[in-house]
């Protein structure tokens, strides 16, 4: 395990470019996301690419260090990885906002170290509330959903006033 003063390290800016600045500040906000923090050496270091559509996706290979039963990747990685995407997909659209609520549905056992595909779409959006979805597919084969309320949060409804 990192220590505490690795993983509370200053984020990186210089990954900023003119392109994706504003995708790249949201991104910064949280980069010692254990899911896609770029300062958290502990990190998974995921990126989420956007697609015509809006919505976000990704490839993941686990391994053994996140399994929970022999073989399985652990349910908790699961529902962050799926949680994970959805939030990028919404800062791929310029909204920084908190998950309220997640419900994850486990359709298969996911190996541990399968090459996996992720996507997240928003599904709606009313005024500061959004909900998503987002799905973990092998081979064509959806493992696993997630959906998901996002919240803006006051202190940054506040800022844009």
């Amino acid at each position: 395990m990192p220590s505490k003063s690795a993983v509370h390290r200053s984020c990186d800016k210089s990954a900023n470019t003119p392109v994706s600045l504003q995708y790249e500040h949201r991104r910064h906000s949280h980069c010692n996301c254990i899911v896609c923090g770029t300062a958290n050496p502990a990190s998974l270091q995921l990126r989420f690419k956007k697609g015509d559509d809006g919505s976000v996706h990704t490839v993941f290979t686990g391994n053994t260090l996140l399994q929970g039963y022999t073989g399985i990747l652990h349910g908790g990685i699961i529902s962050s990885l799926l949680d994970a995407a959805m939030t990028h997909c919404l800062f791929h659209q310029n909204i920084e906002a908190v998950t309220g609520e997640l419900n994850v549905r486990f359709f298969h056992p996911v190996p541990c170290d399968a090459t996996l595909e992720i996507h997240a779409r928003v599904a709606s959006a009313h005024g500061i509330l959004y909900r998503l979805e987002s799905e973990l597919v092998q081979a064509s084969r959806q493992l696993a959903r997630a959906s998901a309320s996002f919240m803006i949060p006051a202190d940054a409804r506040v800022k844009k006033r």
